[in-house]
């Protein structure tokens, strides 16, 4: 019986080859069955043990510590009363004190009147008339206003603001250039010139009327006074370098812009005040006597004055009149309340000018 059952097997096998060997053609393929479910994430294998560190690398270049001294500041910040001495003069000047600078907030006076809108003002290269905003926080003149202060941080920030030549803008064609001295002259120049006679007659239209504040400059080039009084160039400005800085601030003076007589030994060797030759002294006589004829004619009031305090000063009074009188009181204004150096700043040109007004009225 298993010899009859193996021999049944081998004829299975045997037909299934012949199946196999004689099949047909492939049939069509069948749809595609279903996806098979997504194979599981094997699992995160341990890391290996680290590796070991390598060689240091080189060592970097020592770092340079930033201070003061790199900066140059110690050249003026120091252990020196440099910066001290210089604010505490500059504080009992007329720069640093009083309330001028609140004109400031006008447009027609932030140039000059505060110290904040004069640098805004030569930073844009303009001259004080052609400055068109007033200063919303008007300040004194200070140290930065006339200084390049902390824009170098170091002695180079004493350099001045300007020292270009200035055009008198009050005088067609005429020019301040005395070095130094040219960054005062931005701002001490007269604003306006007496106006011209109309049928003989200028008005004086207020009681402000005059050559305005600070009109040093024109002084010195003999310019700026009324009537037919011609003037020269003062020695002090084309025989002393750097004009104003020289003497309010060389020899002897300091940042109370005080002149000193040391300034002035160089040419005046034997100088012990400003009354040289006595020269201050007969401009004084002459301011006093053509005052005293202003008001005398009604066009100056006369000071009030008590226990030799002027509790009233003398001012214009407004009206019209002759040419010529009216330029006896602008010249007696530019002298007396403007000018102030009695004579210093050009003695022929001062003398000059009240010479004529002296003699408008002596008729």
């Amino acid at each position: 019986m298993h010899r009859r059952f193996g021999t049944l097997v081998l004829a299975g096998v045997m037909i299934l080859a012949a199946c196999s060997t004689d099949a047909g053609e492939t049939g069509p393929a069948g749809p595609a069955g279903p996806a098979g479910a997504d194979g599981a994430v094997g699992a995160v294998g341990e890391a290996g043990p680290a590796g070991e560190a390598g060689a240091a690398g080189a060592a970097g270049a020592d770092g340079t510590a930033l201070a003061g001294a790199d900066l140059g500041c110690t050249e003026c910040h120091d252990d020196t009363t440099l910066i001290a001495g210089k604010t505490t003069a500059w504080a009992d000047s007329l720069h640093g004190t009083g309330e001028a600078y609140v004109r400031g907030g006008s447009a027609s006076c932030a140039g000059c009147h505060s110290g904040g809108a004069f640098s805004t003002m030569v930073a844009a290269g303009l001259t004080p008339e052609e400055v068109e905003a007033g200063d919303p926080n008007p300040t004194r003149q200070d140290c930065r206003t006339c200084h390049e202060i902390h824009t170098s941080y170091t002695g180079a920030d004493w350099a001045l603001s300007t020292v270009d030549p200035v055009v008198l803008y009050a005088f067609e064609g005429e020019t301040f250039d005395g070095g130094e001295g040219n960054l005062c002259a931005t701002c001490h120049q007269p604003r306006r010139a007496i106006a011209e006679a109309v049928d003989g007659m200028i008005e004086v239209t207020s009681t402000h009327w005059g050559p305005h504040h600070g009109p040093q400059s024109s002084m010195l080039l003999g310019l700026g006074g009324a009537g037919d009084v011609s003037g020269n160039v003062a020695a002090h400005a084309s025989m002393v370098e750097d004009t104003c800085v020289s003497c309010h601030l060389g020899e002897g003076a300091s940042h109370t812009f005080e002149p000193s007589t040391d300034s002035c030994l160089a040419c005046h060797a034997d100088a012990e005040n400003f009354d040289i030759n006595g020269l201050q002294t007969e401009v004084q006589g002459m301011v006093a006597e053509l005052q005293a004829a202003l008001v005398a004619a009604g066009m100056l009031t006369e000071e009030v004055v008590v226990d030799g305090l002027v509790i009233e000063g003398s001012e214009p009074v407004v009206g019209a009149y002759p040419a010529a009188e009216a330029a006896a009181l602008w010249n007696w204004i530019y002298v007396a309340h403007e000018d102030k150096s009695l004579g210093v700043h050009n003695p022929s040109y001062t003398k000059a000018l009240l010479q004529a007004g002296l003699d408008a009225l002596a008729g």
